[in-house]
Parts: structure tokens; C-alpha cells; sequence
């Protein structure tokens, strides 16, 4: 076998891994997985000798086409709990998957190095949030309740950036949903199932605007990387409840403390390039 078939073949058992570590956090700290997805493939992919110029476009489509599947089991989870405010999200879905496709436009538009530097800044938001979570809760007696303006403005914003870094937009939508009055529990809730959507549209959105590029990898579809999306997703799924076992056993505090430190180190590899 030669070197370069051995590299891409090797890397399969990384997506694995990746998937299986995505899934853990997911279900442990209650992050969404592109937040490790996305880095994660950049490295692998880099590895791989992927071009470049399509480097993280690559890795945020196929991170958004990951979250398709590994939504699923939750939003079932959190229905059969009557978890899911439904009304609330026919009201912001429409305006989420309008920004999804705005976002997605964007993203083809910038080059690589312009996306790493927005993923980083975003790891640091992230980072600063998960260490301030909980110290300002904002809470609204309507629960819920808002225009129609300000929820259509809300989800396109949600969306568009989601899409833009390959997240399914659980630490943009919760705090929105908290800031309304809804529960956390509800909160989380409703905010996966809007993340179904997003990724989907997101998904297929990538899928188009790389369908005229050169240069992609075998077995793609735009900028859709199959072999990563079926190694990543699936171990995903199944390591996902595996880390909502452990929450209730783990100190989550700590670890999202740690957890806040990794996102910061990300952040600066980004930001370094």
C-alpha cells in the first residue's frame, strides 16, 4: 500500500476517534459536537494533504452533515420528554434556515485564513461563556413571548453564523431562549430542535456552492467529505448517551473549566494558523 493511500486509510480510524470524543462532550457537557468536529477535521485534513484553499470549508460542510445525524437521537430524547417548545420554534425555524443558507453563501466567499480567524475568535466567546455561565440570568415572566421581528432577526443571525463555523448553534440559541424565559431544560431542548434544520439545510447548502470546485477529495459531494461524515456521525450517536451517563457521575464544573482552557488553546492555533 502506498504511503498516501496508508495516510487516507489511517485516517479513518481518527474520524472514529474524533466521533467518539464529540459525542462524549455533547453528552457531557452539553456542548454541540462541531465545536470539536470543526478543529479537529481541519488537522486530519491538513494531514490528508487537502487543498488549502478549500480546507475549512471542507471541515464545516462536513461537520453540518454530521450534526444531521447526531441531532436526531436527541431531539427525539427531548420530545418524548415534552421538552420541546414547538410553537416557539415554527417561529424561529424560518428565520434559522434563511441565515443557514446566507451563511453558507458567505463561508464560500472567504478564504481559509479568514475563517480560521473568525473559528478562533469564536472559541474564545465560547470559552469566555462556558467560564461565565450562570452569573447573569436574565429571565422574562412571558415565556417565550416575543415579536415576530425580533424572532425572525434573532434565528437568521443564529443561523448564518452557524453555518459559517459548522456548529449546530446550541451556545447561540440557548442563551436566547434563556434570555426569553424558557427554562434551561426547555431551553436546551428547543434548541436541538432547531439544530436539526440548520444542519440539514446547512448540509445541502455546502454541498451546492463546492459542487463547481476543482480539486476536492474523492468520494466528496461539494464540500461534503463522505468518509469522514459516516466514521464521525456514527460514533457520535452512539457515544453520546455515554456522556449524559457520566455528567450525572463526573464533577462538570471542573470539567468545563478545562474544557474552557482547551476551546482558548484551539482558538489560538487558529488564530495562529
Amino acid at each position: 500500500m502506498s504511503d498516501t493511500l496508508l495516510v487516507w486509510h489511517t485516517a479513518y480510524a481518527y474520524y472514529a476517534v474524533l466521533g467518539c470524543v464529540a459525542g462524549t462532550i455533547a453528552g457531557l457537557l452539553g456542548v454541540g459536537g462541531g465545536i470539536v468536529v470543526v478543529p479537529a477535521l481541519v488537522a486530519i485534513f491538513t494531514w490528508q494533504s487537502v487543498t488549502h484553499d478549500y480546507l475549512m470549508q471542507m471541515a464545516i460542510g462536513t461537520s453540518l452533515a454530521t450534526i444531521v445525524v447526531t441531532s436526531l437521537s436527541s431531539v427525539w430524547a427531548h420530545h418524548k420528554r415534552g421538552a420541546i417548545y414547538w410553537d416557539f420554534f415554527k417561529r424561529i425555524v424560518p428565520g434559522v434556515m434563511l441565515g443557514t443558507v446566507l451563511g453558507s453563501s458567505i463561508n464560500d466567499e472567504l478564504s481559509t485564513r479568514s475563517l480560521q480567524v473568525v473559528f478562533g475568535i469564536f472559541m474564545f466567546a465560547s470559552a469566555a461563556q462556558m467560564l461565565l455561565e450562570g452569573k447573569n440570568r436574565v429571565s422574562k415572566a412571558n415565556t417565550g413571548r416575543t415579536s415576530f421581528v425580533q424572532t425572525g432577526t434573532v434565528g437568521m443571525a443564529i443561523g448564518t453564523v452557524s453555518s459559517l463555523l459548522g456548529i449546530a448553534g446550541g451556545s447561540l440559541m440557548v442563551p436566547y431562549l434563556k434570555y426569553v424565559g424558557l427554562p434551561i431544560r426547555n431551553a436546551v431542548a428547543t434548541s436541538a430542535a432547531t439544530g436539526f434544520p440548520l444542519a440539514i439545510v446547512g448540509a445541502f447548502s455546502f454541498i451546492l456552492t463546492g459542487l463547481d470546485e476543482m480539486n476536492l477529495p474523492p468520494l466528496s459531494t461539494g464540500y461534503v467529505y463522505w468518509p469522514a461524515f459516516l466514521f464521525i456521525a456514527v460514533p457520535s450517536a452512539m457515544c453520546a448517551p455515554l456522556g449524559a451517563k457520566l455528567a450525572h457521575s463526573l464533577p462538570t464544573a471542573q470539567l468545563k473549566l478545562l474544557f474552557a482552557f482547551f476551546l482558548m488553546l484551539v482558538g489560538l492555533k487558529m488564530l495562529w494558523g
